[in-house]
């Protein structure tokens, strides 16, 4: 694996409480998503015919090692991508289609309506100014208000991300914050106009085990108050299993198993999902217990890919897995996996 998961050891349980999708028409709804980029005369394509939807006030976790489309996928749909990406397929927002808005509208569209965590806030809030006008700032953006108005919004939106001493961190630098403090401030910036959809890009990657927890947490309580969409990115099951609704594992930009999360990790069928699974530490083993791993590494997307893309890897792969790529359907209730030989089921003819 390209990432080793560091979520908590209650993570292997998954959370109760994931549901059916409501029968209205999903917030967000991605249909054969493509993305290729041109590199040095190569076309390299990132994400591979991906689909997936989100109802309102659910979490969806996409998860996968670097490199699986995750990031890409999801910068995609609000247009964050180099004009070096080439995208098709569909994108629906309530309705609309984002793929190929102009950057006027898309803008309209993409933090307020649409809103994004990056992973690393030491990078993406501005080191020369205070963390107070980099709030109102963004709320500038989406609101016209005046300083005063503002000024008062921000300081509600840094309570509201239970930001210590919010009043008086107003004037702090991000320097003088630490990292779980840094990510609420950017978190603040997110929610400043009230996104219908978040997504959180590896948000807690860079913090330790118990930060990483209270942000989910805030994150989650955020969500219910708000009655918000989650798109959780992250490479950690654990994580999902605490925090997600559903969990859709991507590999090679392509989507290989999609659940409710207590469903998939109460039958996981995909021999990738079982190895991040094994992959997450358990408080059981002794603390120099070797990780487990997936052996080798990721396949050259640079590359046309014959076959399963996992089969160089996967312990279970047959003659069929290295000819013929297995499609990505729904075999069992709301549960659809890619996979010739499935766990826990007879193989499938053919």
């Amino acid at each position: 694996m390209s990432d080793n998961g560091h979520g908590p050891a209650s993570a292997v349980e998954p959370r109760a409480g994931a549901t059916s999708a409501a029968a209205e028409a999903p917030l967000l709804e991605v249909s054969g998503l493509r993305v290729d980029f041109r590199q040095r005369g190569r076309v390299v394509r990132a994400v591979d015919g991906l689909s997936y939807s989100v109802d309102g006030a659910r979490t969806i976790a996409l998860i996968g090692e670097s490199g699986s489309g995750k990031t890409v996928s999801s910068r995609a749909i609000i247009g964050l991508l180099p004009p070096s990406a080439h995208v098709t397929g569909s994108a629906r927002f309530e309705g609309r289609e984002l793929l190929g808005l102009r950057e006027r509208r898309m803008r309209a569209i993409r933090g307020s309506q649409i809103a994004m965590i990056f992973q690393d806030p030491a990078r993406s809030l501005n080191p020369t100014l205070r963390i107070g006008p980099q709030i109102t700032e963004a709320i500038h953006l989406h609101a016209d208000v005046s300083k005063v108005a503002a000024h008062d919004r921000a300081v509600e939106l840094m309570e509201l991300v239970r930001l210590p001493a919010a009043r008086e961190r107003f004037r702090s630098y991000p320097h003088q914050l630490s990292g779980g403090m840094r990510q609420r401030v950017m978190i603040a910036i997110a929610l400043a106009s009230e996104p219908k959809l978040l997504i959180a890009d590896e948000a807690t990657t860079a913090l330790d085990v118990t930060t990483q927890a209270q942000i989910m947490e805030l994150l989650r309580d955020l969500q219910r108050r708000l009655g918000m969409a989650l798109i959780m990115i992250s490479h950690d099951l654990g994580l999902a299993a605490s925090f997600a609704d559903e969990v859709l594992v991507m590999y090679a930009g392509r989507g290989v198993e999609h659940a409710s999360t207590r469903d998939l990790f109460a039958h996981v069928r995909v021999p990738y999902t079982r190895a991040l699974l094994d992959a997450i530490p358990r408080l059981e083993n002794s603390s120099h217990s070797r990780l487990a791993a997936v052996p080798g590494q990721p396949p050259d997307l640079a590359h046309e890919q014959v076959g399963c893309p996992f089969a160089p890897r996967c312990p279970s792969a047959a003659v069929r897995c290295r000819d013929e790529a297995p499609p990505f359907e729904e075999h069992e209730h709301d549960h659809r996996w890619a996979c010739w030989h499935p766990y826990g089921l007879a193989e499938e003819p053919g």
